[in-house]
């Protein structure tokens, strides 16, 4: 059974898009996940798999019925189920020929409490912006390098 969040309580939602080459999904990242969700870090809403083989025909797969069901299934259990097929046919349409995406909505667990706490005391978060990882390196290798000098 799901675990029914509580809007007043629950932490900001993410929708990530994972993509990777070939058509074949493998559950390599799923040991990652769950650690990240046993751990409270997040708490995983929904998955789903997406593939786009080399004519351009896409498949839209939960996460139950693929091969490797297996290495997510202790992240299945407690999902809500939120993409629609509306929503993964657009994520399908962008993706390359010959590539495959998993599909990611998880809730920011370990943000639940200030935002809780910010929205208790009339407050509202009005804009958030991810870094993305790539510029974060670049400024981390820009620093180191200064301080070398």
């Amino acid at each position: 059974m799901a675990r029914i969040l509580e809007p007043n309580t629950i932490g900001p939602v993410d929708i990530a898009l994972v993509v990777f080459d070939g058509t074949e999904f493998t559950g390599d990242v799923a040991p990652a996940l769950a650690e990240l969700n046993d751990s409270g870090t997040v708490h995983i809403i929904d998955l789903a798999f997406i593939s786009k083989d080399e004519a351009g025909t896409s498949t839209v797969l939960e996460v139950e019925d693929a091969d490797v069901s297996d290495a997510f299934a202790a992240l299945t259990g407690d999902q809500l189920d939120l993409l629609n097929d509306e929503d993964l046919d657009l994520m399908a349409a962008d993706l390359e020929p010959g590539t495959s995406a998993l599909v990611i909505v998880w809730e920011n667990s370990w943000a639940a409490r200030i935002g809780a706490a910010i929205r208790g005391s009339g407050g509202s978060l009005k804009g958030m912006q991810r870094i993305p990882a790539e510029v974060v390196a670049a400024a981390l290798e820009v620093l180191a390098s200064e301080s070398e000098e």
